[in-house]
Protein backbone atom coordinates (compact mmCIF):
# COMPACT_ATOMS: atom_id res chain seq x y z
CA UNK A 1 0.00 0.00 0.00
CA UNK A 2 1.31 3.51 -1.24
CA UNK A 3 3.21 5.84 1.99
CA UNK A 4 -0.20 8.06 1.58
CA UNK A 5 -3.41 5.53 1.51
CA UNK A 6 -2.31 4.33 4.81
CA UNK A 7 -2.65 8.44 6.55
CA UNK A 8 -5.63 8.17 8.27
CA UNK A 9 -8.35 10.92 7.47
CA UNK A 10 -9.43 13.07 10.49
CA UNK A 11 -13.30 11.20 10.56
CA UNK A 12 -11.46 8.18 10.66
CA UNK A 13 -12.47 4.48 9.23
CA UNK A 14 -16.19 3.38 9.17
CA UNK A 15 -17.66 6.98 8.58
CA UNK A 16 -21.16 8.50 7.59
CA UNK A 17 -21.92 11.11 6.46
CA UNK A 18 -24.62 13.36 4.70
CA UNK A 19 -24.31 15.32 1.35
CA UNK A 20 -25.83 18.65 2.17
CA UNK A 21 -29.38 19.36 2.24
CA UNK A 22 -32.18 18.58 4.78
CA UNK A 23 -36.00 18.93 4.61
CA UNK A 24 -37.70 21.76 6.15
CA UNK A 25 -36.81 25.15 7.33
CA UNK A 26 -35.99 24.85 10.99
CA UNK A 27 -32.31 24.90 11.50
CA UNK A 28 -31.84 23.81 15.05
CA UNK A 29 -34.00 20.73 13.97
CA UNK A 30 -31.26 19.78 11.30
CA UNK A 31 -28.61 20.50 13.46
CA UNK A 32 -30.32 17.77 15.84
CA UNK A 33 -30.83 15.76 13.82
CA UNK A 34 -27.39 15.74 11.84
CA UNK A 35 -25.18 16.50 15.04
CA UNK A 36 -27.39 13.11 16.59
CA UNK A 37 -27.23 10.96 13.76
CA UNK A 38 -23.09 11.45 12.66
CA UNK A 39 -20.89 11.70 15.65
CA UNK A 40 -17.86 11.21 12.94
CA UNK A 41 -18.59 13.35 10.50
CA UNK A 42 -21.27 15.75 11.39
CA UNK A 43 -21.83 18.39 8.49
CA UNK A 44 -23.47 21.95 8.23
CA UNK A 45 -26.88 21.69 6.46
CA UNK A 46 -28.51 23.13 4.01
CA UNK A 47 -32.57 23.83 3.94
CA UNK A 48 -33.62 25.04 0.32
CA UNK A 49 -37.22 25.32 1.52
CA UNK A 50 -36.85 28.35 3.18
CA UNK A 51 -36.74 30.14 -0.35
CA UNK A 52 -33.84 31.73 -2.61
CA UNK A 53 -30.67 32.40 -0.43
CA UNK A 54 -31.57 29.25 1.29
CA UNK A 55 -30.51 27.21 -1.75
CA UNK A 56 -27.10 25.99 -2.81
CA UNK A 57 -26.38 28.77 -5.03
CA UNK A 58 -28.01 31.71 -2.55
CA UNK A 59 -26.13 30.72 0.56
CA UNK A 60 -22.77 30.69 -1.70
CA UNK A 61 -23.41 34.13 -3.24
CA UNK A 62 -23.88 35.39 0.01
CA UNK A 63 -20.33 33.96 1.42
CA UNK A 64 -18.65 35.92 -1.98
CA UNK A 65 -16.40 38.80 -1.11
CA UNK A 66 -17.23 42.15 -2.95
CA UNK A 67 -19.46 40.33 -5.38
CA UNK A 68 -23.21 40.55 -5.10
CA UNK A 69 -26.17 39.30 -6.49
CA UNK A 70 -30.25 39.15 -6.55
CA UNK A 71 -32.65 37.03 -7.90
CA UNK A 72 -34.30 37.20 -11.20
CA UNK A 73 -36.94 34.73 -12.55
CA UNK A 74 -34.09 33.54 -14.52
CA UNK A 75 -31.80 32.67 -11.38
CA UNK A 76 -29.34 34.63 -9.92
CA UNK A 77 -27.91 37.44 -11.55
CA UNK A 78 -24.87 39.64 -10.35
CA UNK A 79 -25.93 43.18 -8.89
CA UNK A 80 -23.99 46.32 -7.83
CA UNK A 81 -24.64 46.38 -4.49
CA UNK A 82 -25.56 43.69 -1.79
CA UNK A 83 -29.57 44.11 -1.80
CA UNK A 84 -32.45 41.96 0.09
CA UNK A 85 -31.91 38.45 -1.21
CA UNK A 86 -27.64 38.50 -0.77
CA UNK A 87 -28.79 39.87 3.11
CA UNK A 88 -31.60 37.29 3.45
CA UNK A 89 -28.95 34.86 2.24
CA UNK A 90 -26.23 35.97 4.43
CA UNK A 91 -28.97 35.82 7.66
CA UNK A 92 -30.11 32.42 6.81
CA UNK A 93 -26.40 31.27 7.01
CA UNK A 94 -25.81 33.44 10.47
CA UNK A 95 -29.24 31.33 11.72
CA UNK A 96 -27.64 28.00 10.56
CA UNK A 97 -24.23 28.62 12.17
CA UNK A 98 -25.84 29.45 15.41
CA UNK A 99 -27.47 25.76 15.64
CA UNK A 100 -24.47 24.04 14.78
CA UNK A 101 -22.62 26.18 17.43
CA UNK A 102 -25.20 25.32 20.02
CA UNK A 103 -25.74 21.27 19.10
CA UNK A 104 -21.68 20.87 18.60
CA UNK A 105 -20.86 21.96 22.17
CA UNK A 106 -17.49 20.11 22.93
CA UNK A 107 -17.27 18.54 19.25
CA UNK A 108 -13.34 17.70 18.29
CA UNK A 109 -13.10 16.27 15.51
CA UNK A 110 -14.26 16.91 11.50
CA UNK A 111 -16.71 18.47 10.86
CA UNK A 112 -17.97 19.82 6.94
CA UNK A 113 -19.61 22.67 5.78
CA UNK A 114 -20.22 23.21 2.13
CA UNK A 115 -20.02 26.03 -0.34
CA UNK A 116 -20.99 25.85 -4.49
CA UNK A 117 -17.50 25.23 -6.51
CA UNK A 118 -16.45 27.73 -8.79
CA UNK A 119 -17.80 25.82 -12.01
CA UNK A 120 -20.92 25.23 -11.01
CA UNK A 121 -21.35 28.78 -9.89
CA UNK A 122 -20.17 30.17 -13.03
CA UNK A 123 -23.03 28.04 -14.76
CA UNK A 124 -25.23 29.28 -11.99
CA UNK A 125 -24.78 32.97 -11.83
CA UNK A 126 -25.68 35.32 -14.59
CA UNK A 127 -23.87 38.76 -15.79
CA UNK A 128 -25.85 41.74 -15.99
CA UNK A 129 -26.69 41.32 -20.02
CA UNK A 130 -28.51 37.57 -18.91
CA UNK A 131 -25.62 35.78 -20.13
CA UNK A 132 -24.05 32.82 -17.50
CA UNK A 133 -20.56 34.15 -15.79
CA UNK A 134 -19.18 31.01 -17.70
CA UNK A 135 -19.44 32.73 -20.56
CA UNK A 136 -16.47 34.96 -19.77
CA UNK A 137 -12.97 34.16 -18.73
CA UNK A 138 -12.38 37.06 -16.84
CA UNK A 139 -16.06 37.31 -14.97
CA UNK A 140 -15.17 33.06 -14.20
CA UNK A 141 -11.58 34.59 -12.89
CA UNK A 142 -12.95 37.01 -10.51
CA UNK A 143 -15.82 34.49 -9.21
CA UNK A 144 -13.36 32.50 -8.53
CA UNK A 145 -11.47 34.63 -6.47
CA UNK A 146 -14.38 36.57 -4.51
CA UNK A 147 -15.27 32.71 -3.60
CA UNK A 148 -11.81 31.94 -2.41
CA UNK A 149 -11.67 35.07 -0.22
CA UNK A 150 -15.30 34.16 0.69
CA UNK A 151 -14.44 30.77 2.03
CA UNK A 152 -11.42 31.77 3.71
CA UNK A 153 -13.89 33.59 6.03
CA UNK A 154 -16.42 31.77 6.08
CA UNK A 155 -13.92 28.33 7.08
CA UNK A 156 -12.30 30.93 10.24
CA UNK A 157 -16.17 31.47 11.27
CA UNK A 158 -16.90 27.79 11.05
CA UNK A 159 -13.16 27.33 13.31
CA UNK A 160 -14.03 30.09 15.57
CA UNK A 161 -17.69 28.84 17.05
CA UNK A 162 -16.22 24.82 16.79
CA UNK A 163 -13.09 25.56 18.16
CA UNK A 164 -12.73 21.79 18.46
CA UNK A 165 -13.95 20.92 14.68
CA UNK A 166 -11.38 20.07 12.07
CA UNK A 167 -13.27 21.25 8.87
CA UNK A 168 -13.87 19.55 5.98
CA UNK A 169 -14.63 21.85 3.15
CA UNK A 170 -17.07 20.34 0.45
CA UNK A 171 -17.17 21.85 -3.15
CA UNK A 172 -20.79 21.04 -5.09
CA UNK A 173 -19.95 20.40 -8.45
CA UNK A 174 -23.09 19.27 -9.80
CA UNK A 175 -22.65 21.31 -13.51
CA UNK A 176 -19.04 20.28 -13.17
CA UNK A 177 -18.88 18.00 -15.83
CA UNK A 178 -21.03 19.78 -18.55
CA UNK A 179 -18.62 22.51 -18.24
CA UNK A 180 -15.89 20.05 -19.85
CA UNK A 181 -17.83 18.61 -22.02
CA UNK A 182 -19.28 21.91 -23.70
CA UNK A 183 -22.87 21.02 -22.74
CA UNK A 184 -24.15 24.13 -20.55
CA UNK A 185 -27.09 25.57 -22.46
CA UNK A 186 -27.01 29.74 -22.89
CA UNK A 187 -29.42 31.55 -22.21
CA UNK A 188 -31.51 31.23 -25.08
CA UNK A 189 -31.64 27.59 -24.92
CA UNK A 190 -30.35 27.35 -28.59
CA UNK A 191 -26.43 27.07 -27.83
CA UNK A 192 -23.74 25.95 -25.49
CA UNK A 193 -20.94 27.27 -24.15
CA UNK A 194 -17.92 26.46 -25.27
CA UNK A 195 -16.32 23.76 -23.28
CA UNK A 196 -13.72 25.47 -20.64
CA UNK A 197 -9.91 24.12 -21.19
CA UNK A 198 -9.23 21.03 -18.49
CA UNK A 199 -6.70 22.79 -17.14
CA UNK A 200 -8.19 26.19 -16.27
CA UNK A 201 -10.97 23.93 -14.57
CA UNK A 202 -8.06 22.50 -13.04
CA UNK A 203 -6.52 25.67 -11.61
CA UNK A 204 -9.58 26.99 -9.88
CA UNK A 205 -10.56 24.44 -8.21
CA UNK A 206 -6.57 24.11 -6.71
CA UNK A 207 -7.04 27.74 -5.82
CA UNK A 208 -9.76 26.37 -3.29
CA UNK A 209 -7.72 24.21 -2.23
CA UNK A 210 -5.07 26.10 -1.22
CA UNK A 211 -7.37 28.35 0.48
CA UNK A 212 -9.08 25.70 2.72
CA UNK A 213 -6.03 24.54 5.02
CA UNK A 214 -8.08 21.46 5.77
CA UNK A 215 -8.98 18.49 3.32
CA UNK A 216 -11.66 19.47 0.61
CA UNK A 217 -14.15 17.15 -0.74
CA UNK A 218 -15.23 17.60 -4.25
CA UNK A 219 -19.08 16.49 -4.68
CA UNK A 220 -21.02 16.13 -7.68
CA UNK A 221 -24.14 13.62 -8.24
CA UNK A 222 -24.03 14.14 -12.02
CA UNK A 223 -22.45 11.49 -14.35
CA UNK A 224 -19.21 10.77 -15.41
CA UNK A 225 -17.32 12.60 -12.46
CA UNK A 226 -13.65 13.54 -13.34
CA UNK A 227 -11.78 11.77 -10.84
CA UNK A 228 -8.25 12.09 -12.05
CA UNK A 229 -9.02 16.29 -13.15
CA UNK A 230 -9.92 16.17 -9.04
CA UNK A 231 -6.76 14.49 -7.64
CA UNK A 232 -4.72 16.39 -10.08
CA UNK A 233 -6.25 19.41 -8.15
CA UNK A 234 -5.45 17.89 -4.77
CA UNK A 235 -8.67 17.22 -3.24
CA UNK A 236 -8.53 14.63 -0.47
CA UNK A 237 -11.97 12.95 -1.60
CA UNK A 238 -14.76 12.68 -4.15
CA UNK A 239 -18.14 12.77 -3.43
CA UNK A 240 -20.59 11.16 -6.05
CA UNK A 241 -23.34 9.17 -6.80
CA UNK A 242 -22.42 5.45 -6.61
CA UNK A 243 -25.49 3.96 -9.00
CA UNK A 244 -24.19 6.34 -11.65
CA UNK A 245 -21.02 4.52 -11.58
CA UNK A 246 -19.50 3.17 -14.99
CA UNK A 247 -17.17 0.58 -15.60
CA UNK A 248 -15.14 3.44 -17.31
CA UNK A 249 -15.25 5.21 -14.21
CA UNK A 250 -13.48 2.68 -12.04
CA UNK A 251 -10.00 2.38 -13.53
CA UNK A 252 -9.61 6.05 -12.00
CA UNK A 253 -11.23 4.91 -8.96
CA UNK A 254 -8.79 2.37 -8.14
CA UNK A 255 -6.28 4.84 -8.48
CA UNK A 256 -7.68 7.39 -6.36
CA UNK A 257 -8.01 4.97 -4.02
CA UNK A 258 -4.24 4.09 -4.19
CA UNK A 259 -3.14 7.37 -4.09
CA UNK A 260 -5.08 7.91 -0.62
CA UNK A 261 -8.16 9.60 -1.95
CA UNK A 262 -11.50 9.35 0.07
CA UNK A 263 -14.48 7.88 -1.48
CA UNK A 264 -17.43 9.34 -0.45
CA UNK A 265 -20.07 6.75 -1.67
CA UNK A 266 -23.51 8.06 -2.24
CA UNK A 267 -25.03 4.53 -1.70
CA UNK A 268 -28.23 5.42 0.21
CA UNK A 269 -31.30 6.90 -1.30
CA UNK A 270 -31.84 10.14 -1.38
CA UNK A 271 -35.56 9.91 -1.66
CA UNK A 272 -38.16 8.00 0.05
CA UNK A 273 -38.29 4.33 -0.38
CA UNK A 274 -37.54 1.08 1.43
CA UNK A 275 -34.30 1.02 2.48
CA UNK A 276 -32.73 -2.69 2.82
CA UNK A 277 -30.34 -4.14 5.01
CA UNK A 278 -27.40 -1.46 5.60
CA UNK A 279 -25.00 -4.82 4.93
CA UNK A 280 -26.85 -4.73 1.45
CA UNK A 281 -26.56 -0.88 0.63
CA UNK A 282 -22.94 -1.42 0.42
CA UNK A 283 -22.64 -4.91 -1.20
CA UNK A 284 -22.02 -2.79 -4.92
CA UNK A 285 -19.08 -1.35 -3.13
CA UNK A 286 -17.37 -4.55 -1.41
CA UNK A 287 -17.79 -5.88 -5.39
CA UNK A 288 -16.31 -3.24 -6.53
CA UNK A 289 -13.10 -3.58 -4.10
CA UNK A 290 -13.22 -7.06 -5.12
CA UNK A 291 -13.15 -6.23 -9.35
CA UNK A 292 -10.82 -3.53 -9.04
CA UNK A 293 -8.46 -5.78 -6.30
CA UNK A 294 -7.94 -3.69 -4.21
CA UNK A 295 -7.11 -4.98 -0.35
CA UNK A 296 -10.20 -5.27 2.02
CA UNK A 297 -8.10 -3.90 4.65
CA UNK A 298 -8.36 -0.35 3.09
CA UNK A 299 -12.02 -0.48 2.39
CA UNK A 300 -13.53 1.34 5.69
CA UNK A 301 -10.70 4.14 5.92
CA UNK A 302 -11.20 4.91 1.99
CA UNK A 303 -15.20 5.29 2.33
CA UNK A 304 -17.15 7.74 3.61
CA UNK A 305 -20.91 6.27 3.34
CA UNK A 306 -23.63 9.31 2.23
CA UNK A 307 -27.10 9.17 0.65
CA UNK A 308 -27.12 9.09 -2.96
CA UNK A 309 -27.63 13.06 -3.02
CA UNK A 310 -28.96 15.75 -1.08
CA UNK A 311 -32.22 15.15 1.15
CA UNK A 312 -34.08 18.31 0.41
CA UNK A 313 -36.96 16.22 -1.11
CA UNK A 314 -37.48 13.97 1.33
CA UNK A 315 -39.67 14.07 4.19
CA UNK A 316 -38.03 14.39 7.63
CA UNK A 317 -38.65 11.20 9.19
CA UNK A 318 -36.93 9.63 5.92
CA UNK A 319 -33.76 12.01 6.09
CA UNK A 320 -33.22 10.95 9.60
CA UNK A 321 -33.52 7.23 8.59
CA UNK A 322 -31.53 7.83 5.55
CA UNK A 323 -28.81 9.31 7.84
CA UNK A 324 -28.85 6.35 10.27
CA UNK A 325 -29.01 4.32 7.21
CA UNK A 326 -26.11 5.45 6.56
CA UNK A 327 -24.32 5.15 9.48
CA UNK A 328 -25.00 1.38 9.95
CA UNK A 329 -24.07 0.73 6.17
CA UNK A 330 -20.34 2.13 6.83
CA UNK A 331 -20.30 0.70 10.05
CA UNK A 332 -20.95 -2.75 8.33
CA UNK A 333 -18.27 -1.56 5.65
CA UNK A 334 -15.54 -1.35 9.02
CA UNK A 335 -16.80 -4.75 10.42
CA UNK A 336 -17.31 -6.81 7.29
CA UNK A 337 -15.06 -5.34 4.45
CA UNK A 338 -14.61 -9.15 2.55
Amino acid sequence: MSEKSSNHHSWGAGAATGVGSMPGGDAREAAKTVTGSLEALPYLAELPARGPGADMIGRTIGMLVELYAHVEPSGWRISDRPGRDTRRARSWLGEDLDALEEYTQGHRGALKVSAVGPWTLAAALELRGGEAALSDPGACRDLTASLAEGLRVHLAEVRRRVPGAEVVLQLDEPSLTSVLAGSVRTASGYRTHGAVDRSVVEGALRDLVAVADGPVVVHSCAPSVPFRLLRRAGVAGVSFDFSLLTESEEEAIGEAVEGGTALFVGAVPGVEGPLSDPAGSVGGVRTLWRRLGLSPGTLAESVVITPSCGLAGASPAYARAALAHCVRAARSLADNPE
